[in-house]
């Protein structure tokens, strides 16, 4: 393959997080229009679907935050840059980013960052740490409330010459579709959760840390039993602890205290997202803190299936509310259990005319395609 641009994307773990899948998309888009693409990584579950004829995988502990594998991570993607003529580095992580800072600095190439989060700061020492993600040529934020996140903390550092835009995150909508979804599926999986189809079902799926709002979920759903006066549904927590053991005894205490066992069921791990969206009635984002982009509600949206989700973050921007599913009062119980009791009385015909309105919106404005080509674009620009 002979290509002008050769673009090497740097990410410390190839896991199935937003970060991670939306530099896995565009690694092999670019293949497909004559550029040559690479990936460093130190690892991680979608490596093994890489493709190897189209994506070129290295692996390097670049997850690390140690000061002297930073350097020596630096010297090697010197090395890297040299021997493959890469014309772009795009770091996706603050401590690759500063091993990429280093080596295109140092052989004179294109830097491309991705931020991809608010990481959180307490001093002027982690701030600095922080800024690196604003010292590339081309500066990507992955939604306007990471805009604006930007321009408010890190203004200092931010230089008017280097370009800084927004490219939104985005899903592959042939895979979350819902007209791919068998029947038999569906049963195989509620049999495996041990679900009866004949109630409804509410959906919070995400990792199990305090900050994505599970405890707030529980008490709402309590409310939502209070009101309705019997257990008129299930509800599924869809997440793995990752080591916070304590944090999930917590959540399992909260449900016995409510007498929510029958109820609200802790699912640790689905390897179909899709297929779990579409055995649900109901999907829920109860973060209290201000999500960077908001996949769950993007990929609910593109399942043709009513999202709820708190009014914070980038969910204000994925959303429209009231047409393509509901925003609640962030840290307000009382607020989501009154949403989750109005969708669960909806009319049948609404719920499914919101259903094909939230698909549409994820396909005009949040499709992968689009954050791919337009990523793309950028890239040629830079170079240009």
């Amino acid at each position: 393959m002979t290509s002008n641009i050769k673009v090497l994307q740097v990410i410390p773990k190839l896991g199935y997080g937003g970060a991670e899948t939306g530099c896995y998309d565009l690694a092999h888009y670019l293949p497909e229009n004559d550029c040559e693409s690479f990936i460093v990584t130190s690892g991680g579950e979608l490596t093994k679907f890489v493709n190897k004829e189209k994506v070129k995988l290295i692996r390097l502990p670049v997850h690390s935050k140690n000061p002297i594998l930073i350097f020596i991570n630096s010297i090697i993607l010197i090395l890297i840059i040299l021997f493959f003529n890469i014309s772009i580095i795009h770091a996706r992580s603050r401590a690759p980013a500063w091993s990429c800072l280093i080596a295109t600095k140092l052989t004179r190439r294109k830097f491309v960052t991705t931020f991809h989060g608010t990481y959180n700061f307490s001093g002027k020492f982690k701030k600095f740490y922080n800024s690196v993600m604003v010292r590339s040529d081309l500066i990507i934020a992955g939604s306007n409330f990471i805009f604006s996140h930007i321009k408010k903390n890190y203004s200092e550092f931010l230089n008017i010459k280097k370009k800084f835009l927004v490219i939104f995150r985005g899903i592959n909508v042939d895979y979350f579709d819902p007209s791919t979804k068998l029947d038999n599926d569906e049963k195989k999986l509620l049999q495996k959760w041990e679900i009866n189809q004949e109630k409804k079902i509410i959906l919070m799926p995400g990792r199990l840390t305090s900050w994505k709002g599970q405890e707030l979920f529980i008490e709402a759903i309590n409310l939502v039993k209070i009101e309705l006066g019997f257990e008129a549904f299930h509800a599924v927590i869809l997440g793995n602890d990752q080591g916070r053991n304590l944090y999930k005894k917590k959540l399992i205490r909260l449900t016995e205290q409510y007498r929510l066992s029958n109820q609200i069921k802790f699912i640790d791990h689905c390897k179909d997202m899709a297929l779990a969206y579409k055995v649900s009635d109901v999907i829920v984002s109860a973060s209290i803190e201000p999500e960077a982009f908001g996949r769950v509600a993007v990929e609910a949206q593109s399942m043709e299936k009513i999202i709820i989700a708190s009014n914070i973050g980038g969910s204000n921007e994925t959303i429209i509310d009231e047409k393509t599913g509901f925003l609640f009062n962030s840290g307000d119980a009382v607020s989501l259990s009154k949403k989750i009791i109005g969708v669960i009385n909806m009319d049948e015909t609404l719920i499914k005319q919101m259903g094909k309105e939230g698909r549409k919106n994820i396909i005009k404005k949040f499709n992968v395609e689009k954050m791919c080509f337009s990523t793309y674009s950028e890239y040629k620009r830079l170079i240009n």
